[in-house]
Formats: structure tokens, sequence, C-alpha cells
């Protein structure tokens, strides 16, 4: 899928200059007064992330650190020559335990002791343009009581619980609540009070959403009282590194009922949360009281 108006052609184009500056160029990739930003790769994908990092080194404003993480140990071990090019110019590459796609953030805030910057997340597949961890940065200094992002679902109910996560419509809103999803592929900036909250959780994704980490993401920021915003009007999805699709995620969690996005919600979202949400669109739970457990109190008061 390619964001509105990028060709194929011009796809071309981007991957070749980013080849370019992957061969040739000596510039950081980080500046000491931007946040930081964390993403993983794994199986051939470790040989295309370069792309993805060199496009987010192109930007108007550069991270404080940029760290990949790979749980690898034997590709770790023995990294491509594009990514040794990038440490040598200030990309962070460590190993980490096998969360699968909670690697993005999840060891970061396990091993980090001061949460004090805003953690930004993406994706290892993705050609991010030069606007866009400028565009986070300026969503999260207007907004740092939410959780900001490029691209957004609006959560569906219906009287058994969630709707299926098909039906969720895209966000055409900047309006924040706790209905918006955040989809992670086109950027998310969280906040360190809620990256706090995430490591006192702890890994329990494991059990219930281990291969969805926008759902234990979304309901993290539910129990925390973190509501969501869309910072643009229209949903971006940036343009795909070419050939990266034949392994993506989103195939086996929307093909496969056993481990897809359905089901995994439907292990992660308590009673409780749900009653939450339906009190956001004005209703009550079928069946249930709309008693509110404490933790919850702030959702409603923003």
């Amino acid at each position: 899928m390619l964001s509105r108006g990028v060709s194929g052609f011009r796809v071309s184009r981007i991957v070749r200059r980013l080849n370019g500056a992957n061969m040739r160029s000596k510039d950081p990739v980080t500046h000491p007064e931007g946040p930081v930003v964390s993403l993983t790769s794994y199986g051939g994908r470790v040989n295309t992330v370069y792309l993805t990092i060199e496009a987010i080194a192109e930007g108007r404003v550069l991270p404080s650190r940029l760290i990949l993480w790979l749980d690898d140990e034997a590709v770790f071990n023995r990294l491509p020559h594009s990514l040794l090019q990038l440490q040598r110019r200030g990309l962070e590459v460590r190993l980490a335990g096998n969360y699968g796609p909670h690697t993005k953030y999840y060891p970061y805030v396990e091993t980090t002791d001061h949460l004090s910057l805003p953690l930004i997340t993406a994706d290892d597949d993705i050609l991010y343009p030069r606007h866009w961890l400028e565009g986070l940065v300026q969503a999260y200094t207007e907004r740092p009581d939410l959780i900001n992002c490029y691209r957004a679902r609006v959560i569906q109910l219906e009287a058994v619980g969630l709707s299926p996560y098909l039906s969720w419509q895209m966000c055409n809103s900047t309006e924040p609540t706790i209905r918006h999803f955040a989809t992670g592929v086109s950027g998310v900036v969280y906040p360190p009070a809620f990256l706090a909250f995430l490591k006192q959780a702890g890994p329990l994704f494991m059990g219930c959403c281990p291969k969805a980490d926008d759902i234990w993401l979304h309901v993290q920021a539910l129990r925390s009282g973190y509501q969501v915003r869309q910072f643009v009007k229209r949903f971006l999805h940036f343009p795909m590194i070419p050939g990266t699709q034949h392994t993506a995620l989103q195939i086996s969690n929307w093909g496969n009922p056993g481990i897809g996005n359905d089901r995994q919600a439907a292990m992660t979202y308590s009673q409780q949360d749900l009653d939450v949400l339906w009190r956001a669109v004005g209703g009550r739970s079928p069946g249930v009281d709309g008693r509110l457990d404490q933790q919850f109190t702030r959702s409603e008061a923003q």
C-alpha cells in the first residue's frame, strides 16, 4: 500500500537515494535534543531495515537515540554491512528477548531506569518522509498529555463486546478520545509517564496478545487514562519498502482466527475495559452495572 500521491516510480527513486546515503554518508543519525526512536526487525527484513533508518536520518529533526532491537543472536553477531555503516553514525543495535512485535518498545521500557524522554516507535518496512519525526515531536509538544499518532482506527462496539477489527473505521478527526486506536505502522509518540505505566505492567502481553502490540498499547492507554489523538485530520500511511510484505504481520493477524486481532483483543480487553469504552460513547455495556474501577477515573475526567 502506498500513501496518497506516491507512485511506484517515486518509491524506486527514494530507495535509490537511501541506498546512496547508506554507502556514502558520514552524517550522524542522532542529535542530542531529540526524542528516542525505537524499532525492531526480523528475518529477511534485517537486510532492508537500513532503508527505514536512512529515511529517518534524512529527517528535519533527528532522534537523540535511534535503537534497532534484534532477537536473533546469530544475526546480531553478524550484522549486514548496511547496519554496520549506520552503527558508525550513531545507530544503536541491541540484542533483546523475543517479544514479537512488542520488541519495538518493550526492551526499551524494561531496561531504561529513568524514562524521561518521549518514545517514538517505527516499523521496519516503511519509508518515512522527512517531516515524519518533526510532526510527531510537534504533536507531543502541543499535547504531551496524549498519545499522538499519524494513523488511527475508531473502536466499534456491539452487544457482545468489540466489533470485528476490520469494521473499525479509519479515523478522520484530530479530537482525542480513548476510542481512537493508534496503529503503529505510521508512527506513534508515547509520553514518559505512559512508558512508566507500561514498564509496571510488564510482559503480560505474551499471554493475551503476543502478536498484536497495538492492542496492548491501546488497552494500557485506556487503563492509565491516556487518550489517543490522530494529529492529522486525514490518516496517513507512508510508502512501504518494496518486497517486504510477504511476511507482513497483518496477514496472519487478519487472516487466521487462531492468532488474529479479534481473538487477541477478546483475550486482552476486560469487561471493565469494555465498560469504559461504552461510557465513552455515552452508553452502558449490556448486562453490566457500569461501575468503574478507580483506575479508570482519569479517563472519564479527560
